[in-house]
């Protein structure tokens, strides 16, 4: 299981999530299989959208964000619960691109910036919020930064980290979102800049021993902070059987026909690779529930 710790500044004008999602990001690379690139680039996005979902406020609340910029992964969408629990996937689990000259994975480069981050919260209300952005780099936490700036006009600054073992197992992974509250002094803001400057990045604190409790109080370093709560997360899907069912129940008419067709219809879970089997008899009994409603 991974670890998000939520620290405040002595006055409450700033806050800061931080995330140790190591094992989350590797259960992401068992059932997807990623390459290297991908691994990183997916694995940001859920870390990243696990703290997004952790900051909503109703027990039932959801946030998805989907990104699509263009490159060689295609769509990448992850899905957070309020808790921070997350789900991710991409169209393409396989990039192979050669390292940067800095000797890192060439993320933006695979996830492109010829495009929008969408981000929908499902708030419990008639309507969820959608918000979007066009993407800076495909980077993906320059991206949630410039996201908060301009869509919900909350200063925010979001740093995220994948390091993966030459055997493509997840040695490392992490990151933290901080948002400054309107009323938040100058000096308070010259002391994160400061903090912000200093840190190294994620995955070298978390390989220097740091845990998301000393990666967040590093953020907030000088503004006397506190630890408001923390909780475990993990990669969660939570598909079944019956909401397939009602999936395909949701189908047309013709297209449920279709399907009946078959002796046997496979539907397979795009965040965890579950697959549900429906007999020809299920699905012809499907048909006529929807005939006869």
């Amino acid at each position: 299981m991974g670890r998000i710790v939520r620290t405040i500044s002595a006055d409450a004008s700033v806050v800061c999530s931080a995330i140790d999602g190591t094992d989350v990001v590797a259960e992401l690379e068992r059932i997807h299989k990623t390459s290297a690139v991908v691994t990183a680039a997916l694995g940001r996005l859920a870390l990243g959208t696990s703290l997004i979902g952790f900051g909503l406020k109703g027990e039932n609340d959801s946030v998805t964000v989907r990104i699509n910029g263009g490159g060689p992964i295609g769509n990448l969408v992850a899905v957070s619960d309020s808790m921070g629990n997350v789900k991710a996937y991409c169209d393409e689990s396989v990039v192979e691109l050669p390292i940067r000259q800095d000797g890192k994975l060439d993320v933006g480069r695979a996830v492109g910036k010829n495009g929008a981050m969408t981000v929908i919260k499902d708030l419990g209300l008639k309507e969820p919020y959608v918000g979007q952005t066009e993407l800076v780099s495909g980077e993906i936490a320059e991206d949630i930064t410039q996201y908060f700036a301009v869509s919900e006009q909350t200063p925010t600054v979001c740093a995220l980290g994948v390091l993966v073992n030459p055997d493509l197992s997840v040695k490392r992974a992490g990151g933290f979102i901080l948002q400054l509250l309107p009323f938040a002094p100058d000096e308070c803001i010259e002391q994160i800049e400061k903090n912000i400057a200093a840190m190294p990045s994620v995955t070298g604190m978390m390989e220097a021993g740091l845990g998301a409790e000393e990666i967040a109080m590093k953020a907030l370093a000088g503004l006397e902070p506190n630890v408001l709560d923390s909780f475990e997360v993990g990669y969660k899907c939570d598909c079944s059987r019956e909401r397939t069912e009602r999936i395909l129940y949701s189908l047309p008419e013709k297209d449920i026909e279709s399907l009946a067709e078959d002796e046997i219809t496979e539907v397979k879970c795009h965040f965890c690779d579950k697959v549900y089997r429906f007999t020809r008899e299920e699905i012809l009994e499907l048909k006529g529930k929807k005939a006869g409603k």
